[in-house]
């Protein structure tokens, strides 16, 4: 079954490989969307895919890279669209 995130991840997540991190993560799971930085600090990600492969891709991203240090996540069910294509560093 196909779900559909979006992630709004804080703490030492920027400067630190975090989207890079989550791209190959995303890759790995077959997950397609977007990951950027935002002015505040935080990492967002919007990720689609099936259901086991998300639930790998979550605890990746909620875990972070050597180096970051994730203090919050923040998580919101949105309808999956069934889009196919790639994932990608947007901004």
């Amino acid at each position: 079954m196909m779900v559909a995130r979006r992630f709004r991840i804080g703490g030492r997540v920027q400067g630190v490989g975090f989207r890079f991190f989550t791209l190959e993560a995303a890759e790995r799971e077959g997950i397609v969307g977007t990951v950027r930085n935002t002015s505040d600090g935080c990492v967002e990600i919007s990720a689609e895919g099936e259901s086991a492969a998300m639930q790998r891709f979550e605890r990746a991203v909620r875990q972070g890279p050597r180096g970051a240090r994730v203090e919050s996540v923040h998580t919101d069910e949105i309808p999956a669209s069934g889009r196919t294509g790639t994932f990608r560093i947007v901004g």
